[in-house]
């Protein structure tokens, strides 16, 4: 007789002459730990991917734009003469006679501790210069954001719940006409429209900047909201209509599941199967555009800046590219580079909470 053959009472009674099992918690085993096991070294690959990427970054911001065929000592001069012997102490004021991997290894020396230089034409520390732009590019950017993933996000839901009817075929292809205009475009029209005033349609609104910069209080408050309508509209119809096709295309996904149809069978109302069952599925793919979404916080909108005059961190590096004002250029598009890395390691560390399945 083979040991399998042994009766299921004698391995019982074997097993209790071997006295109880030892005191104390069990020890991490089993799928919960292979599961913590498999997330830590998710994130860690993921962490070391986003710093590869940050070094890639570093080395790019420093040669791409040594490729523009100007001379920034002649650009700062305005066009005025000068001499042989001026041009060359600029050169030497800047560090640009040293050989080139001179240059590069005093910039990535400096960058990995903060230093990105001092700017050719406003003669001041660059990170001065980003902190003193970038709270007008967050408000800007972040008040577009907030609108236009709530927006996109509802409707969204509301035009796949209703997949077929007449306002689904028009919020569908109003979002995609708006999804295919350039943002700087589309600004463009409504400074003409609704600033400079056309046909019956008067100018409401300031055609860029900030500020008036003659109110105080309260009433600087309403300047500022005054002076964001035209901007923020701009980027919010675009990026409403992005997150609007996404959300619509992952709930349609969703929709013919076998776990809805067991929500209504239990006798769920369909707003409840909706709002407790398909929408936190389908948002999967929404909450990943919202973390690259995130990024671009950050890197803000450069034309839109550009063409509104919007002193942000868009409109400073535009002039800072004219020149080209290279510590400044460079700075800006690690900065710029650096949110949309960070946004997008955070979205692949959240993913696998949100779906198992992810980073197994």
């Amino acid at each position: 007789m083979t040991a399998d053959s042994t009766p299921a009472l004698v391995q019982v009674a074997d097993a209790d002459t071997e006295g109880p099992a030892p005191a104390g918690p069990p020890a991490a085993r089993g799928p919960r730990a292979r599961n913590t096991k498999a997330y830590l070294q998710y994130v860690a690959a993921k962490i070391a991917g986003a710093a590869v990427s940050l070094f890639a970054v570093l080395v790019t911001s420093f040669f791409l734009f040594r490729l523009i065929p100007s001379d920034p000592v002649k650009q700062m001069t305005g066009g005025r003469p000068v001499s042989t012997e001026q041009l060359a102490s600029l050169r030497r004021q800047f560090g640009l006679d040293q050989p080139m991997w001179q240059q590069f290894t005093t910039y990535v020396g400096d960058a990995l501790t903060g230093d990105f230089g001092t700017s050719f034409q406003f003669h001041a520390p660059v990170i001065d210069k980003i902190t003193e732009a970038l709270p007008a590019t967050l408000l800007l950017t972040g008040t577009s954001y907030v609108l236009y993933t709530v927006l996109g996000i509802w409707l969204g839901t509301r035009t796949a719940w209703r997949n077929g009817s007449a306002s689904d075929r028009f919020n569908t292809a109003f979002a995609l006409t708006l999804y295919s205009v350039p943002a700087f475009w589309l600004g463009l029209l409504l400074i003409i429209v609704f600033s400079v005033g056309i046909g019956p349609v008067p100018g409401m609104f300031p055609t860029g900047g900030l500020e008036s910069g003659n109110e105080t209080g309260f009433a600087y408050v309403l300047d500022v909201a005054h002076h964001l309508v035209l901007p923020v509209v701009t980027l919010v119809a675009v990026g409403y209509a992005q997150t609007l096709l996404v959300m619509r295309s992952s709930l349609l996904d969703e929709m013919g599941s076998d776990y809805l149809t067991t929500a209504r069978a239990k006798g769920l109302r369909d707003d409840v199967v909706r709002r407790k069952h398909a929408v936190p599925n389908a948002m999967l793919p929404t909450f990943t555009l919202m973390f690259v979404n995130l990024g671009h916080v950050v890197a803000g909108q450069i034309l839109v800046e550009t063409v509104f005059s919007w002193p942000g961190l868009g409109d400073l590096f535009y002039q800072a590219l004219s020149v080209p004002d290279l510590p400044l250029v460079q700075g800006l598009f690690f900065v710029f580079a650096t949110a949309v890395i960070l946004a997008n390691t955070l979205a692949d560390v959240l993913y696998p909470l949100l779906d198992p399945r992810v980073g197994r």
